[in-house]
């Protein structure tokens, strides 16, 4: 399996209850046989362009694992899926991810070395 990133922005009006759409998304990504490793609610913030009549909408990030044929099924779900105004669902680069990493373990040890004299 390999892993993404999927961000969904969901309709404004929801945000009230926002369980239940993030539910209906959580199960799309389990029932094409996913998981979630990860979730993040980055709140309701303004979009760039008007979506559907809506100025807002409620960002929600998530790491998945999928298996190879089931991006192309939830991408179909999704497009057809009310609560959802837009979503991204992007492979993660895990080479990128490990020299970024990296880059930071090494940014981390400086800043104690200089700490210290």
């Amino acid at each position: 399996m390999k892993e993404y990133e999927l961000t969904v922005l969901i309709h404004p009006d929801l945000e009230v209850d926002l369980e239940a759409p993030l539910d209906k998304v959580r199960k799309l990504v389990t029932d094409n046989g996913g998981k979630v490793l990860r979730e993040d609610n980055w709140g309701k913030k303004k979009m760039a362009y008007r979506i559907n009549g809506q100025d807002f909408a409620v960002y929600v990030s998530m790491d998945v694992e999928l298996p190879p044929e089931a991006p192309l099924k939830i991408s179909n779900t999704l497009n057809i899926t009310d609560e959802v105004l837009r979503y991204l669902l992007v492979k993660v680069d895990v080479k990128g991810r490990k020299a970024l990493e990296d880059a930071k373990a090494r940014a981390g040890a400086s800043n104690d070395e200089d700490s210290e004299e």
